[in-house]
């Protein structure tokens, strides 16, 4: 099988066992080229049965791939990462064809998830443990972090390469059995990478792909064998699937949605700031969790900012995301364009100044495309739905306010708290910031604040569900049991039942 050179799949099936398991089903849905709007595959829905059958291969793979010591399962690891070295443009432009993003744009989406692997690369040393010698009365004290078995990741359009990486890697790293199911909107890239898995030496049944849509999440949440679940998309469906997959006694990990503010202060660089905000607001057509959708400024800044902004997002190169100058890509759906054109109107009519209109965007040989211009919004207010709701579009929205302090304020009462940025020169002003600041990753002069594979992603808020942040040491945590384990030989046990709370002597 590869997925890469087949360029006219006609149907994208599941991934069970090893080998490409034929839907159960007859429900498939289309997958789109978003720049030409054309019906570019089929994708099988997957059923209770498919999902039954992804997690008996799981579960019967998961004792075996436990026992494997860490650091077999890690060459494994490097092997698959080598592979998707080869492959990079490969996952890329599957990525552009199936999502619509810019090619540079996706080539930096999977060498963000190469960067996970890599970590996970680093598990005989992640999974080292403490231990104390004898603790009193020729007692030994030590700690394991053991696999939970069977899990499951569910995964969002917007990253198809990127952010199952966030999962897989260091779940399979930890010794667990994993299950995806990736978006129905662009589903290619997890057959490819099951296919890289297995040609890295991964045994049959570690790693299933199963498409769907909500039969297949509901299947996943309800059944027993699946211990634990990670999840990535909007607040409604994380809160939905956080609720639900504990009620059904698993460990939950649900990353929901965003509204995330990037502060402008006078004495920022306004050439920094604008290029920080254009790039962070309408890459990837906004279609990012961490996308800069509300420009903050503070005091005068708005007057010298808003211009700059406007003439930037009207001259934006939008194009076919394979096109070498493409700046910004269209939108993954139809409906989703309709969507996000919907909340223009709606800022209209709620009285925010319209300042550049993206609205019935045509692209030159690309007219049915789903393709948004970059609009701008001045003088939007808190209580607007442009401002309260995450759009997902390629839309930003200025809010003008009169300090430091009241900016803080502003974004410590939203309902999410993902990302948040602030651009300025004032050192004190930017350690204020980092401290006071209500959001769970923060920029300083960083536009889109993403931490690195060794540390971990997450927001605050209604923008995590869950104990737990994404990859980095919290992923280990997540996908690991910790025990606890008390030792001592029958030579240095004193005769005698003892009746009193043991301390250490």
């Amino acid at each position: 099988m590869n997925i890469a050179e087949n360029r006219q799949i006609a149907e994208i099936h599941h991934y069970v066992g090893g080998t490409v398991r034929r839907a159960g089903t007859d429900r498939f849905a289309d997958v789109f080229n978003p720049a030409t709007g054309e019906v570019a595959a089929r994708v099988a829905m997957g059923s209770a049965d498919d999902v039954a059958a992804a997690v008996a291969a799981a579960k019967a793979a998961a004792p075996a791939w436990a026992e494997m010591p860490p650091l077999r399962r890690a060459r494994i690891l490097f092997k698959f990462k080598e592979l998707l070295d080869r492959h990079h443009d490969d996952l890329a432009a599957l990525i552009t064809r199936e999502h619509g993003k810019v090619f540079s744009d996706a080539k930096g989406e999977v060498t963000r998830g190469i960067e996970v692997v890599e970590f996970a690369c680093g598990i005989p040393n992640l999974l080292k443990t403490d231990f104390t010698d004898n603790i009193g009365g020729g007692i030994d004290n030590w700690n394991l972090r053991q696999p939970l078995g069977v899990v499951a990741g569910i995964t969002p359009f917007n990253f198809p390469v990127m952010v199952p990486m966030w999962m897989f890697p260091v779940a399979l790293a930890c010794g667990n059995t994993f299950v995806l199911k990736p978006s129905e909107r662009d589903p290619s890239p997890s057959l490819l990478i099951a296919d890289l898995l297995k040609q890295a030496g991964l045994p049959d049944g570690v790693f299933n792909v199963v498409q769907g849509d909500k039969v297949a999440v509901d299947a996943l949440l309800a059944h027993p064998d699946v211990q634990a679940l990670s999840f990535v998309g909007s607040t409604p469906i994380a809160e939905y699937i956080y609720t639900e997959g504990t009620k059904h006694g698993k460990r939950v990990q649900a990353l929901g949605g965003a509204k995330n503010h990037l502060v402008v202060m006078p004495d920022a660089d306004l050439d920094q700031a604008v290029d920080a905000l254009v790039g962070a607001a309408y890459g990837s057509a906004g279609e990012r969790c961490m996308a800069i959708s509300v420009a903050v400024a503070v005091g005068d800044v708005a007057d010298r900012l808003v211009p700059r902004l406007a003439e930037r997002a009207a001259t934006l190169k939008i194009r076919n995301g394979m096109e070498d100058d493409a700046e910004m890509g269209p939108l993954v759906t139809a409906a989703h364009k309709a969507k996000v054109e919907g909340y223009i109107a709606k800022g209209v009519a709620e009285g925010a100044k319209l300042v550049t209109d993206g609205r019935g965007h045509k692209v030159d040989g690309h007219e049915n495309g789903f393709f948004v211009g970059g609009t701008l919004f001045d003088n939007v207010k808190p209580d607007m739905t442009i401002y309260k709701e995450e759009i997902f579009g390629p839309v930003l929205s200025v809010v003008r306010v009169h300090d430091f302090a009241e900016a803080v304020d502003l974004i410590n009462r939203h309902e999410f708290g993902n990302g948040v940025s602030c651009y300025t020169s004032d050192g004190g002003i930017a350690r204020a910031f980092a401290r006071q600041i209500q959001v769970g990753m923060v920029g300083i002069n960083v536009p889109i604040p993403v931490p690195m594979a060794w540390h971990s992603f997450g927001g605050w808020k209604r923008s995590l569900f869950g104990d737990h942040h994404a990859y980095g040491e919290e992923g280990v945590r997540f996908y690991t049991r910790y025990k606890s384990v008390m030792q001592r030989w029958p030579d240095s046990i004193a005769k005698g039942a003892e009746f009193t709370m043991p301390v250490a002597k």
